[in-house]
C-alpha cells in the first residue's frame, strides 16, 4: 500500500523560540514534515525554491520585508496556501485581515503572555489549520473576478421582504468571500447576520473593514438591536449570536457562552435559533470553512422552511463545511460565490419566501 504524502511545511518567523516551537508542534503529527524555517521573507523565498513546502506559516511582522508584502508577492506569483501567525494586538489583528484579503487561508495568534505554555494549548488548532491548508483552493486574489457576477440589477424588494432575514456562516476562506458578496448587495438589501470564525478584536476589524467597502451598514453586532433592511451585522469574537423575533423585526441576542463545535461564536448557534424564529422568512447560507459547524443548523433550517444555500466546491476555498451540509440534504441549492448575491435579491424579491419542498 502506498504511504499517504507527508504535509511539507516551511515555518518562516523572525523569533527563534517561535520558530522552534511551532517546528516542534507540528513535528509531533507523523502526517506533517517541517522541511525548514526561515527567519526573514528573503531567506524564506529562497527555501521555498528548493525545499518546495505545501504549506507556509509566516509570522506578519517580521524585518527586511514585512509579512504582507512577501504575502501580497507569493500569492501573486507562486501561490501558495499560508497560515498566518499573528500578535493579539490592534497592529496585528490589523494585519490579519489584509493578510486574508491578500489570500492566507486562515490565521493562529501568538499568546500575550507565557508564550511556550500558551502556544502548547494552541497546537491541536494549529495541526488542524495546517491540515485543511494542504488542501485549500488557492490563487493570487482577483483572478476570480469575471467569475463573479456583476452587481445585481436593480430589484424592487417585496413588502414583505422588511420581515426577512439572511443568516450567513463561514470559517476559513470566509473574510473573502463575505466581503465579495457583500460588495455585489445594493445598500436596500435585506437584514442580514453574520458568523464568521474569529477571535474578539478581529470581528470588529473585519466588520469596520466591510463598512468601508459596502453599500450596506455593516458592524460588529450588539446584543438587543433590531435587523433592519441595508444593515449587516457580525457576530463578535467569544461570544454566541442568536437571532430573536421581535414585534416589529428580529432582533439579535449576543452573549458569552461556551464553544460549539469549538467555535465561540458559532453558526449552528445562529442556524438552529433563526430556523427556530424565522422559518421560511430566512435564507441560510454556508460558506466556506474547516470542520461541520453549520451543517446541522442549515439543515433545520431547510426542515423549518427557509431557503437554503451551500458555496460549491470550486469556489471554496475548504470545502469542508458546505461539503457537510450538502452531505446532510441540507442545502436546496449550490452555487458558486459569484451567484450568491443574485440569489439574495431574487430571494427578497420574491411576494413569497420559497416553501420547503419536503420535511
Amino acid at each position: 500500500m502506498r504511504e499517504q504524502q507527508k504535509i511539507r511545511v516551511l515555518v518562516i518567523d523572525d523569533s527563534a523560540v517561535m520558530r522552534q516551537l511551532l517546528s516542534a508542534i507540528l513535528s509531533e503529527d507523523p502526517a506533517i514534515d517541517v522541511v525548514g524555517t526561515a527567519s526573514d521573507p528573503l531567506i524564506a523565498r529562497e527555501k521555498i525554491k528548493i525545499l518546495k513546502p505545501h504549506v507556509l506559516t509566516l509570522d506578519v511582522e517580521m524585518p527586511g520585508m514585512d509579512g504582507l508584502t512577501f504575502l501580497e508577492r507569493l500569492m501573486r506569483l507562486h501561490p501558495l496556501p499560508v497560515v498566518m501567525v499573528s500578535s493579539f494586538t490592534d497592529k496585528g489583528a490589523q494585519a490579519t485581515i489584509r493578510a486574508l484579503e491578500l489570500g492566507a487561508v486562515d490565521f493562529v495568534t501568538k499568546p500575550s503572555r507565557d508564550v511556550r505554555v500558551g502556544i502548547q494549548e494552541l497546537a491541536q488548532e494549529i495541526r488542524d489549520k495546517v491540515h485543511a491548508a494542504m488542501h485549500a483552493r488557492v490563487q493570487a486574489p482577483g483572478l476570480d473576478r469575471e467569475t463573479l457576477s456583476c452587481s445585481p440589477p436593480p430589484i424592487s424588494m417585496s413588502p414583505a421582504a422588511s420581515d426577512r432575514v439572511v443568516v450567513i456562516g463561514a470559517s476559513a476562506g470566509g473574510t473573502q468571500a463575505i466581503a465579495e458578496i457583500l460588495e455585489l448587495l445594493p445598500a436596500h438589501a435585506p437584514a442580514i447576520a453574520i458568523v464568521q470564525h474569529m477571535p474578539p478584536k478581529f470581528t470588529e476589524l473585519f466588520a469596520a473593514n466591510l463598512d468601508k467597502r459596502c453599500r450596506l451598514n455593516v458592524s460588529e453586532a450588539v446584543d438587543g438591536e433590531f435587523l433592519r433592511p441595508g444593515n449587516a451585522r457580525i457576530a463578535p469574537g467569544g461570544q454566541q449570536m442568536e437571532l430573536m423575533r421581535g414585534s416589529e423585526a428580529f432582533g439579535l441576542r449576543v452573549y458569552p457562552g461556551g464553544q460549539v463545535h469549538r467555535h465561540c461564536p458559532s453558526v449552528d448557534v445562529l442556524f438552529n435559533s433563526t430556523a427556530c424564529c424565522a422559518g421560511k422568512s430566512a435564507l441560510g447560507i454556508l460558506l466556506t470553512g474547516m470542520g461541520n459547524d453549520g451543517a446541522k443548523g442549515l439543515l433545520a433550517m431547510w426542515r423549518n422552511g427557509a431557503h437554503t444555500v451551500a458555496q460549491d466546491e470550486a469556489t471554496s476555498v475548504i470545502f469542508g463545511m458546505p461539503d457537510q451540509a450538502i452531505r446532510l440534504g441540507a442545502a436546496r441549492e449550490v452555487l458558486g460565490l459569484g451567484e450568491i448575491a443574485a440569489c439574495i435579491m431574487r430571494w427578497a424579491s420574491s411576494d413569497q419566501p420559497w416553501m420547503a419542498t419536503s420535511t
